[in-house]
């Protein structure tokens, strides 16, 4: 019943009214990208020849000037159910987040100089989502876009996200029933090990080693600092959890996983522990005014 969903749109006059539309597909769960790809490529080169369809290999927006006018070009992109955080209330169970669903999600990383990959100061991302005319599961397979919309998330937005991301894998890890002790540990050393290439440490030394000149992100800067302390608590209960799990024989890795939490939390404590004096100004009540000092300008702050 449940399945996996992929955006796919056509461009090219061989395509006739389904040129420039898009779809989502809805598969079998198992289904990966390059078997839908593979599959819609030659279905459309039996219709339209060897030669006259191919695959747009990115999800990046097709610009249809710099196509062949003489093919049919398929765009085929991985998507994800999407929900409003209001949603998410009432979508618990397995069966709530693969129920009644036409809103899907794809992000499209990229530079601004054309690259999709860069350093992390560099790096930039674009979230699309797409709403259908109608809401799966649905007697028809694929059902069209009729809606599209799209966010830029600057680069210290997309490092937010990024470690949301990582603290929540935590939070999976260290509360899964019954408990896994490899997953945890994979976890762990992928958020405390020193090894690990624009890690955590990284991300703090790119955004958070000095306050922005720019007042506009001061909130994204404080947003950030606020996620990195969450992240080691979330660290602090993985490897608690993790040393009622582990035998004898690994108790010399768990010691190790502590050594680099230690000094990673070392590392970060000056940068986390800074605060943008301007974010705060507001919150001092003067004698004059402190009638004014309403529950509005407490939601500025987070500590």
């Amino acid at each position: 019943m449940f399945g996996t969903y992929f955006r796919v749109g056509f461009y090219g006059c061989k395509f006739g009214d389904l040129d420039e539309q898009e779809f989502v597909y809805k598969e079998p769960s198992i289904t990966k990208l390059a078997e839908i790809s593979y599959r819609l490529e030659e279905f459309y080169r039996d219709q339209f020849g060897e030669e006259a369809a191919e695959i747009i290999k990115d999800s990046n927006p097709v610009d249809k000037a710099k196509l062949d006018p003489n093919k049919a070009y398929i765009q085929i992109t991985y998507v994800e159910p999407f929900f409003d955080t209001y949603e998410m209330k009432d979508r618990i169970t397995y069966f709530d987040k693969n129920y009644n669903l036409r809103c899907f999600m794809y992000c499209t990383p990229f530079t601004l100089d054309g690259r999709a990959h860069g350093d992390l100061h560099e790096q930039y991302k674009r979230k699309t989502i797409l709403t259908t005319s109608h809401a799966f599961p649905y007697i028809k397979t694929r059902i069209n876009v009729i809606h599209k919309e799209e966010t830029i998330l600057i680069p210290i937005e997309v490092a937010i996200e990024d470690m949301q991301k990582k603290t929540q894998e935590l939070a999976f890890a260290t509360h899964q029933d019954p408990a896994d002790a490899k997953m945890l540990q994979m976890v762990l050393q992928g958020s405390v090990g020193t090894t690990v290439n624009q890690g955590p440490l990284e991300v703090a030394q790119v955004f958070l080693a000095d306050i922005p000149d720019d007042p506009k992100l001061f909130r994204h800067h404080n947003k950030l600092r606020l996620c990195f302390k969450d992240f080691m608590k979330r660290c602090e209960d993985a490897l608690r959890k993790n040393k009622t799990l582990i035998g004898a024989d690994q108790k010399e890795y768990h010691r190790e996983l502590e050594r680099n939490y230690h000094r990673l939390k070392e590392s970060l404590q000056p940068m986390i522990n800074r605060k943008i004096p301007q974010l705060y100004k507001s919150l001092i009540p003067s004698t004059s005014h402190r009638n004014s000092f309403s529950r509005s300008s407490l939601r500025k702050v987070e500590i």
